[in-house]
């Protein structure tokens, strides 16, 4: 019996508009269980004490690692080309936003 090689296919992706248009998320809380990593994304707005996750994706502990090296992978190509980014100052889990003075 002849091996052969696996039939390569090619899976078509569909971005739908409303899709494409994106959910702004300026925080993230991962969690996991021994089965699945769940990311909660997160949009906090200055001066308001509630904050609604977004969008939630459920990841197997795989696809989740195979996430963290494509981010790692993207974020060294993007410093290559833009510069460092760095991190914002932060202390514990409070997240402080620069509110511009008010003025009349």
């Amino acid at each position: 019996m002849q091996h052969q090689p696996p039939i390569e296919q090619q899976i078509e992706v569909e971005l739908t508009p409303d899709v494409a248009e994106g959910v702004y998320s300026n925080l993230a809380i991962i969690t996991h269980s021994n089965a699945e990593f769940i990311i909660d994304f997160i949009n906090m707005m200055p001066g308001k004490p509630k904050a609604n996750v977004k969008s939630r994706i459920i990841l197997t502990p795989q696809h989740a690692k195979r996430l963290m090296q494509a981010l790692n992978d993207n974020i060294a190509k993007f410093e290559q080309q833009f510069g460092k980014v760095t991190e914002g100052a932060q202390q514990g889990n409070t997240i402080k936003f620069a509110m511009p003075t008010a003025q009349a």
